[in-house]
Parts: structure tokens; C-alpha cells; sequence
């Protein structure tokens, strides 16, 4: 996070709350800016937009007035952890046959037919 940011936020921005990654949300103390207030995020750690919830994204692009509530943050049984955007890491999904997983794949089992114009 830019020191100026983080001044620009304690100065103009009233906060709104934070989620369970540690992120602060604000919105703007100021007039509104073409009919809409100003809302932005502080990321704790890499700025890194799929770390921001659901409840949190609706907020933010002014989808809801008002946070959902702490209720909607509650994750369901069948939810899986969140995970955050892994492209361009080591730890990227990398189908068989990638130049990075060796450039080999399993040969093709006959079921296969390939098109052939007439």
C-alpha cells in the first residue's frame, strides 16, 4: 500500500469496515462525484482484487447502499476456502501436456477422430 494512500484514506475516507482477510473498506467524507460517493479498498498485504468477498464487491461498485451484513459473510458448509488468484505463480493450473510440465501428454487412446474435409 502507498504511504499516500493510506493518508489520503485517514483524512478524507470515513471507514466502513473490514473483512476476514484484514482488508479496510472506506468511503468518501467529501461531496458525491457525479451523483456517486467515492468507496475504495486497503488491501492488507499484495493488493490483489480476488481478495476481496463477495458482500465486499457488491459495496464496493455500488451494487448495495450498505455492506451486506455479517451474516452474509458467513461462509456455507459446502464452501470452499477462498483461494486467491494463482496465474503467473508456480502454483498456476498447468494442463498435461505444458512446456513447463515437460511438453508430453498421453497419447491419444483411438476414440479420436479427427475431421478431414472432402
Amino acid at each position: 500500500m502507498d504511504i499516500r494512500t493510506l493518508v489520503y484514506s485517514l483524512i478524507a475516507g470515513k471507514p466502513i469496515g473490514r473483512d476476514e482477510f484484514g482488508n479496510r473498506y472506506y468511503r468518501s467524507r467529501r461531496a458525491r462525484l457525479h451523483g456517486r460517493e467515492r468507496r475504495w479498498v486497503l488491501f492488507r498485504g499484495k493488493a490483489e482484487a480476488s481478495k476481496v468477498p463477495p458482500e465486499w464487491h457488491a459495496w464496493l461498485h455500488h451494487t448495495t447502499d450498505a455492506p451486506l451484513t455479517e451474516s452474509a459473510a458467513e461462509s456455507r458448509p459446502w464452501q470452499k476456502e477462498h483461494l486467491p488468484n494463482l496465474t503467473g505463480t508456480t502454483a498456476a493450473y498447468r494442463p498435461a501436456g505444458h512446456d513447463i510440465k515437460g511438453g508430453h501428454r498421453a497419447r491419444a487412446t483411438g476414440d479420436y477422430e479427427p475431421w478431414t474435409p472432402e
